[in-house]
C-alpha cells in the first residue's frame, strides 16, 4: 500500500477515560459476559465472533426479544455468506418488543423548536400505534406494502414508523429536508402505496413547508394513492383528493401486530453514492432492530429508565435506530425537532437539563459549531444526569473531542465513538463503558462484529492505514438492495463482497495503533496518496483545525504531474479571522509541521461553508468534483447547502486567475 503518513496521535495512545467502579457495576455488557462465563472483555469478545450461534442466541434472550414462534437455528449461510439469513423459522415483529414495557413509563418525549413538549407513555404509545395502524389498513395498506415517512422528528414520526411495522408493511425513511425529485425517486423505486408528511416544520423560527414538496413528489410517483398529512404547524395548504389528515387517519382499535417472519422486510433505507441513483438497503425485522438494540445495550449501556437524545433525522439511519433500539430496550427516547443552536447555543444543553438526559448523541460537526459560542452556554445548564456521550457520522479532530469530553461530560462521561453504516444497521467499530477510551478512538469492533483492517491483499494490517472489513456475518447486514437482482449481477455483491472472497469491504480506511485503539481515516475513495504516502483526510483536517484561525476543514486530492496527487484544503475560519494569502501559508505550514513537509498542502482555500448532508457529513467527493470543474457531481439528494458548491467553484476560478 505504500508508505503511510503519520500524525501526532499515531502510536500508543493513553486512555483519556477508564471505567470507574460505578460504571463497571452498572455495565449491562459485563453482566451479560459474566453470565456466559467470560470474566474479561478480551475473552468475551473472542467468543462473540467465533461462536455466532451461541453468542447471538444469548444476546437475543438478554435483549428480551418477543417471539411469536421460536426459531430452530440462529443463522443459515447455505446460500453463501453474503446471503446469510437469521433466526431460521422464527416469527417475530420488532414492534411487539418495542411496546412490551410498563404502560405507565414514559416512552417518548418530543420537543419542538418552539419549545412545545409532548410525551407519551408506553401505554399511550401502544394506543396511538394501534389507532394509526388501523387507519393505514383502512387505506388499503397491507403487509409488504411500502409507505414513505417524510416527517420531522416528532411524536407522529415515531408512531408512524411503529404503525407501519405493526401491520407488516415496509417503511421508507425520507430526510425532512429533501426536495421533491429526491423523494419521488425513492417513492418510485419502492413503488410506495402511501406517503406520510407534515404541513411544515420550524427551522430557526421560520416555517419550512413540506406539503407542497410532498405533493410534487407524489405527483411524480404513480403508485402513491394516499398522502397522510400531519398538521404540524397549522398552516394553510392546497387540499388534494388523495389527502388524509392525520386526525382522520386515527381509528379507535385494539393493537393488532402482524405475525411476521424474522426475515420479512420492515424498512428500505436509501443510501447516496458517488454515481448513479441511491441504493435501497433492505432490512428485516430480525436484523436492523436487533442490531440497533444490541449496540445500544452493549456499547452505550442503555438500559430501562434511561433517557436517550440523539440529534438526528428520520432519513438518517440513526433516526430509525433510535426509535427501534431505544424503545426495544425500554428507554425513554427524546425526539428534538429543531436545530442544536436555536434560539441560542445553549439549546442542546437545555434539552439535557430539562429532560434529565442520560445518553446524548451529537456529531463532531455539530460540536465544532457549538464550540464557537464558548463554554458558558454549556456550563450554564445542569448536565449532572449525563452518563454517556455518543458520536457518529465522521472522524473526530482532537480539539472538538476534548471540548466535548471536558465541557459537556466534565471528564467523567465516556465518549462512545461509533461508526458503521446504513447497510450494517449500526456499528462496525465502537467503544464500551467496560473498556478504556483514547481521544477520538474506537476501543475496537462492536461485540459480535468480526472486523479487521487489511492491506490490498486482504491480509491483517497493524500500525498502518488499510481497508476496514468484516469477516463473518451478523444479523443487521442488509439483505441486499431493493429491486437488485441476485446472483453475479447483484449491485450488492459488487459493492461489498467482490474485493475479497466472503469478506465485506465497507469502503472506509482505518488504522489500529500500537495500543490496540482503532481509528477511522475516512472513506476509501476520499483517501489521499501523495508521492506514495497514503493519508486519510481526517488526519489532514485535524492538523488544519489545530490552527487557531480554523474552525472546520475538508481535505481533497487533486491531480499533480509529479506527485500524482496533491492536497488542497478548504477551511472555514473562526470568527474574527480574515482570509488572506499569509493566513493560507500559515495553515499550510501548520499541516506540514504535523504531517511532515512531503504532505504540505498544495493550496488552502477559504470558504464560509462546506457542502454537507443534513446529518452533518462533509461531502468531499462533491468538493473535489466542484473544484475540478466536473459537471456531474453524483447524487446530491442529501446535500443540505447547495450554495456551498458555488463557493468551491469560485475558489477554483480564483486559484486559476492567480
Amino acid at each position: 500500500m505504500g508508505e503511510v503518513a503519520t500524525v501526532g496521535n499515531v502510536g500508543a495512545m493513553r486512555p483519556a477515560w477508564e471505567p470507574s467502579e460505578s460504571y463497571l457495576e452498572r455495565s449491562r455488557l459485563r453482566r451479560f459476559a459474566r453470565a456466559n462465563g467470560h470474566s474479561d472483555y478480551a475473552t468475551f469478545f473472542e467468543w462473540s465472533i467465533r461462536d455466532l450461534e451461541t453468542f447471538w442466541r444469548a444476546t437475543e434472550q438478554d435483549l428480551g426479544i418477543v417471539w411469536h414462534a421460536p426459531y430452530a437455528h440462529v443463522l443459515d449461510s447455505t446460500k453463501g455468506i453474503p446471503w446469510t439469513t437469521w433466526w431460521t423459522g422464527g416469527r417475530m415483529n420488532y414492534v411487539a418488543t418495542a411496546l412490551r414495557h410498563d404502560p405507565a413509563r414514559v416512552a417518548v418525549i418530543a420537543e419542538a423548536e418552539d419549545g412545545t413538549v409532548r410525551t407519551l407513555t408506553f401505554g399511550e404509545l401502544a394506543a396511538e400505534v394501534a389507532s394509526v395502524a388501523a387507519g393505514l389498513r383502512s387505506l388499503g395498506v397491507r403487509g409488504g406494502d411500502r409507505v414513505g415517512v417524510f416527517l420531522p422528528l416528532t411524536i407522529e414520526c415515531a408512531v408512524a414508523v411503529l404503525a407501519i411495522g405493526a401491520i407488516g408493511a415496509v417503511f421508507i425513511p425520507i430526510f425532512s429536508g429533501y426536495g421533491a425529485e429526491a423523494i419521488a425517486g425513492r417513492l418510485r423505486d419502492a413503488e410506495a402505496r402511501a406517503l406520510i408528511c407534515a404541513d411544515g416544520f420550524y427551522r430557526r423560527g421560520q416555517v419550512v413547508p413540506m406539503k407542497e414538496t410532498a405533493d410534487a413528489a407524489a405527483d411524480a410517483a404513480p403508485s402513491v394513492g394516499a398522502v397522510v398529512v400531519v398538521e404540524r404547524v397549522g398552516r394553510a395548504y392546497a387540499k388534494r383528493g388523495r389527502d388524509v389528515p392525520w386526525s382522520e387517519l386515527r381509528h379507535r382499535a385494539d393493537l393488532d401486530i402482524a405475525d411476521t417472519s424474522a426475515e420479512d422486510p420492515f424498512m428500505v433505507i436509501y443510501t447516496s453514492g458517488t454515481t448513479g441513483k441511491p441504493k435501497g438497503a433492505l432490512h428485516v425485522h430480525g436484523g436492523f432492530p436487533v442490531k440497533a438494540a444490541q449496540d445500544l445495550a452493549h456499547c452505550f449501556d442503555l438500559q430501562e429508565r434511561d433517557v436517550i437524545l440523539w440529534s438526528t433525522d428520520i432519513g438518517w439511519m440513526m433516526g430509525p435506530w433510535l426509535i427501534a433500539g431505544g424503545l426495544m430496550l425500554g428507554a425513554t427516547i427524546v425526539l428534538y425537532d429543531g436545530t442544536p443552536d436555536y434560539p441560542d447555543a445553549s439549546r442542546m444543553w437545555s434539552l439535557v437539563e430539562r429532560h434529565r438526559v442520560t445518553h446524548l448523541g451529537i456529531s463532531p460537526t455539530a460540536i465544532r459549531g457549538l464550540m464557537r459560542a464558548g463554554e458558558a452556554p454549556v456550563r450554564s445548564k445542569d448536565r449532572s444526569s449525563l452518563f454517556v456521550l455518543g458520536s457518529t457520522g465522521e472522524p473526530w479532530n482532537p480539539d472538538p473531542w476534548w471540548w466535548y469530553f471536558r465541557n459537556v461530560g466534565e471528564e467523567r462521561c465516556p465518549i462512545i465513538n461509533y461508526s458503521g453504516g446504513t447497510e450494517v444497521s449500526g456499528g462496525i467499530v465502537g467503544c464500551t463503558t467496560w473498556t478504556p477510551i483514547a481521544p477520538g478512538s474506537f476501543s475496537g469492533p462492536c461485540p459480535g462484529m468480526d472486523a479487521d483492517v487489511v492491506n490490498e491483499h486482504g491480509q491483517a494490517l497493524r500500525g498502518a492505514v488499510g481497508e476496514l472489513v468484516i469477516r463473518r456475518p451478523w444479523p443487521g447486514m442488509t439483505r441486499g438492495f431493493w429491486r437488485d437482482p441476485a446472483g453475479a449481477a447483484s449491485r450488492y455483491l459488487e459493492t461489498y463482497w467482490s474485493r475479497f472472497p466472503n469478506v465485506w469491504v465497507h469502503g472506509d480506511f482505518a488504522r489500529i495503533d500500537e495500543a490496540g485503539f482503532w481509528y477511522i481515516e475516512g472513506r476509501s475513495d476520499d483517501t489521499l496518496k501523495v508521492a506514495g504516502k497514503r493519508v486519510g483526510p481526517a488526519e489532514v483536517e485535524s492538523a488544519a483545525v489545530g490552527h487557531p484561525a480554523v474552525s472546520e476543514a475538508a481535505a481533497i486530492g487533486v491531480p499533480h504531474e509529479i506527485k500524482g496527487e496533491a492536497i488542497v484544503v478548504f477551511c472555514v475560519l473562526r470568527p474574527d479571522h480574515v482570509a488572506s494569502d499569509a493566513l493560507a501559508r500559515s495553515v499550510q505550514d501548520r499541516i506540514a509541521e504535523v504531517l511532515g513537509k512531503p504532505l504540505r498542502p498544495e493550496g488552502v482555500r477559504f470558504v464560509t461553508q462546506l457542502p454537507k448532508t443534513r446529518n452533518a457529513k462533509i461531502l468531499r467527493r462533491v468538493i473535489r468534483g466542484a473544484y475540478l470543474g466536473k459537471s456531474d457531481l453524483g447524487d446530491l439528494s442529501s446535500l443540505e447547502n447547495p450554495a456551498a458548491i458555488d463557493e468551491i467553484r469560485a475558489t477554483a476560478i480564483g486559484a486559476a486567475a492567480r
